[in-house]
């Protein structure tokens, strides 16, 4: 299922292992880093974004009131939902958590395939070098 707005491309699929409203949530999320979506922004409502992707109105909704409990929107009764003021604190948080899931998942294969963190620092900086 895919919804292409003028502001984002939400692509819902059965395989991602996500929830639905995860994948919406994501999406939404993408859009606002990437400055697809902006400040003061409004987003499709729930009911035409259910629509749209063919799903309950209930899944958009529980991604919306994630994504206002984060901080990415906030939305007004009667009006809509809008996307939030950017909290660059908020933002670094975000990224720097799923840096450290990340870092955790390599950390367990290291454990398990018996690497070095030398090993695996070398790869880092050969990483960050190809950055340049």
């Amino acid at each position: 299922m895919e919804w292409l707005g003028d502001e984002m491309n939400i692509i819902i699929t059965n395989s991602s292992g996500l929830p639905i409203f995860e994948q919406i949530e994501n999406s939404i999320k993408k859009a606002i880093f990437s400055n697809d979506l902006k400040e003061g922004e409004m987003l499709p409502s729930v009911r035409s974004l259910a629509n749209e992707l063919k799903i309950s109105f209930l899944t958009v909704k529980r991604a919306y009131d994630e994504l206002e409990k984060a901080g990415f929107i906030k939305t007004i009764q009667g009006k809509g939902s809008f996307v939030a003021p950017k909290n660059l604190d908020l933002i670094k948080e975000e990224k720097l958590k799923e840096i450290q899931d990340y870092m955790e998942k390599i950390y367990e294969i290291t454990k398990i395939s018996n690497i070095s963190k030398d090993e695996v620092e070398e790869l880092f900086k050969m990483i960050f070098e190809e950055e340049l």
